[in-house]
């Protein structure tokens, strides 16, 4: 009986052709564009109208990695228009922009664990890789299904992947920043598994964790109590602090806050440098995506001339936008709000609560209501359109009993 022959490799489908790419922009730009974004720019980033200022952080919104995403994810509807569509997860941690996919019929399938729906995945559907792309075993399985592939995984993203790789290939611990249950993080970390699987690495995400990780670098302790601290999700199969902490190479999940990864690689190169008297069991590489650090810079120089207070928009699961508004609480009243739908209250504004995760409600400030001057902060997330960010501004104008006709804006 003869072998069954090899499955044909399937054709590549180029979806970015300027025929479908004319008619994606033309979408997307009428989904997401705002003139009053656009006009705020400018003239420079700040509008005055009566007692009321409304300053935009220099870099906010959209980058270039979420920008590429939706354009792929429109552009695979209009290439296959008559094949189911699916996406692993979110392609973005933005509801509106998700909402928007459902809507042209493009089907979230779960993330977090490779459910039975991936086994009724056929040749003729198409599978979206989301832009934190995707671990290793949903790659394997959308190529063991047959499945037409549209992978929107960020740049910097991959070249996480290749730092991790490499120290798995030199039998280097990677040390990740990050969120254990993050999608980005958990394709990360099985890219830290090597191409033999045989790779370790350890997720920290607070510098708690890392002083706890240090302690044991130096001294030594309880392997158990150890592996106790960090879930399953945050280590290695096989994971021993005791063998996989001698070599170990720090990366990071791309949107976390710049400051604190950079302080944790500080303290486990001193931990290393402590316990071997040099610091060659240690390497490093900058990880951080390059949209996430110019955001949080622009925050950090709107906070030199300080606003009373400040929005960050954004969906409540993104992670780059948790960071900005920590950013924004060490310096004024910071309110994280999904969207414009937070401010429709009169009475309270509705906002994500970073302590307790969850949504909560705030008197407003008193100044945002009175007829004091005011200056009014606004930024965003990487993963925010600029709609959103529109929506935000016409209400606070209203707030202040300002209408979108002041604004001048077609």
């Amino acid at each position: 009986m003869s072998e069954p022959s090899a499955k044909p490799k399937r054709k590549r489908v180029n979806i970015r052709r300027p025929d479908v790419m004319e008619r994606v922009q033309a979408e997307v730009e009428s989904h997401y564009r705002s003139p009053i974004v656009e006009k705020i720019r400018k003239e420079g980033g700040e509008i005055t109208i009566g007692n009321t200022t409304l300053r935009l952080a220099q870099e906010f919104g959209f980058c270039y990695g979420v920008e590429r995403a939706i354009d792929l994810a429109y552009a695979s509807r209009r290439v296959f228009a008559d094949k189911r569509i699916f996406l692993i997860g979110e392609i973005i941690h933005n509801p509106e922009v998700n909402r928007q996919l459902g809507e042209m019929n493009i089907v979230s399938l779960p993330w977090t664990e490779l459910s039975s729906q991936y086994d009724e995945l056929t040749e003729e559907d198409v599978a979206i890789v989301p832009a934190f792309g995707a671990p290793t075993s949903f790659m394997d399985k959308l190529e063991e299904r047959g499945c037409i592939v549209v992978d929107t995984t960020c740049g910097d993203v991959m070249k996480v992947w290749r730092r991790v790789r490499s120290y798995a290939k030199d039998a280097i611990t990677s040390i990740i920043h990050g969120k254990a249950g993050h999608e980005e993080t958990r394709a990360t970390a099985s890219r830290a598994m090597g191409d033999d699987m045989k790779g370790h690495y350890l997720i920290i995400l607070t510098l708690a964790d890392t002083d706890y990780v240090c302690d044991y670098i130096q001294n030594g302790g309880d392997r158990n109590q150890f592996l106790e601290r960090f879930s399953e999700d945050a280590h290695s199969e096989g994971f021993d602090p005791d063998l996989h902490l001698h070599q170990v190479g720090v990366a990071n999940q791309t949107t976390m806050l710049k400051s604190e990864t950079e302080e944790i690689q500080r303290r486990i190169s001193a931990a290393l440098k402590e316990r071997d008297g040099n610091e060659d069991g240690f390497q490093v590489f900058d990880t951080i995506c390059g949209a996430t650090q110019e955001r949080q810079d622009a925050l950090f120089k709107m906070l030199d001339r300080k606003p009373d207070l400040l929005f960050v928009v954004g969906g409540y699961n993104s992670s780059n936008t948790t960071h900005l508004v920590e950013i924004g609480q060490e310096a004024l009243p910071t309110f994280f709000i999904q969207d414009a739908t937070c401010l429709a209250s009169l009475e309270t504004i509705a906002h994500y609560d970073l302590s307790t995760k969850n949504e909560t409600k705030s008197n407003y400030p008193s100044q945002l209501l009175s007829d004091d001057p005011i200056i009014i902060g606004v930024t965003a997330g990487a993963s925010c359109p600029a709609n959103l960010i529109e929506a935000t501004i016409l209400r606070s104008f209203e707030l202040r009993g300002i209408s979108r006709d002041a604004l001048q804006v077609d």
